[in-house]
């Protein structure tokens, strides 16, 4: 019944004209359709939305159209004020006044070549300063190496080199002590005679080659003993100020140097 109340508060028109016939069929009745009997206005009357744009066109400029990079140039930020440079710590400055590595094992470069080249010179003036210095890395290298190369030969002497070598600077150290008046360190009269060991280094070396058992082998054999034992005694007597006293302390250094000698040859 309510459906039926509806229809019958429905225009009449909306029953004008049957489905199938003409009129404008479906939209014509759709269009004329009203509810509460309102009147609808004509779509030309409809105003739905104005905007206003104040009635002013658009003003064309005169580089419409183009890039200007000028104007459309990035922005950049300049610092006034250089950052301030961080804060050295305590570490780094300890760090920066550290001596060097080689310094503070003791061994220096530059004396060890000193030293060398005035065993390969006996008759060469060296610093006494320099004699003072107790480096122990040549006598090392020079021992490991006469006794390696007595290895190559067959023999095996490392025991005997370094008992013969610590017998030689216990002698040295209290009849040097004995002869001078300032008195030498231990230290000092192991340094020289290693360092002065580099001929008999070299003795071994030709053991290689040939054998040293005969006249050759003798006459080199001393050639050598003289030498180490001439080095020895000039870098003594230079390093102690025993002026005059070269051939009293060359005669002991031939000694210890002939035990090292007997093991290069036999």
């Amino acid at each position: 019944m309510a459906g039926m109340g509806s229809r019958k508060g429905a225009s009449p028109s909306f029953y004008s004209s049957p489905p199938g016939g003409g009129g404008g069929g479906y939209a014509g009745e759709f269009s004329s359709y009203s509810f509460g009997g309102e009147q609808e206005l004509p779509a030309s009357e409809q105003n739905f939305e104005s905007f206003d744009y104040g009635g002013q066109a658009p003003q064309a400029t005169g580089d419409a159209g183009y890039y200007d990079p000028a104007k459309s140039a990035p922005q950049y930020f300049v610092p006034t004020q250089q950052p301030a440079a961080p804060a050295q710590s305590e570490f780094e400055s300890n760090f920066a006044d550290e001596p060097p590595l080689l310094e503070e094992l003791g061994i220096n470069p530059g004396h060890i070549i000193e030293k060398t080249r005035s065993v390969l010179n006996p008759l060469r003036t060296t610093d006494a300063a320099i004699l003072q210095d107790t480096d122990l890395a040549g006598p090392i290298v020079f021992c490991v190496m006469f006794g390696f190369i007595l290895l190559l030969s067959g023999k095996v002497q490392f025991g005997f080199i370094y008992g013969i070598g610590l017998i030689g600077c216990l002698g040295m150290y209290f009849l040097l002590n004995m002869m001078s008046v300032s008195g030498v360190s231990l230290g000092v009269i192991v340094s020289v005679l290693g360092y002065c060991l580099l001929p008999m280094v070299g003795l071994a070396g030709v053991n290689l080659l040939l054998s040293l058992q005969g006249i050759v082998g003798t006459v080199l054999t001393a050639l050598a003993v003289l030498w180490c034992s001439l080095s020895a005694s000039k870098l003594f007597v230079t390093a102690l100020a025993m002026q005059h006293q070269q051939p009293l302390v060359a005669y002991p250094c031939a000694l210890v140097y002939g035990v090292f000698a007997l093991l290069a040859v036999f």
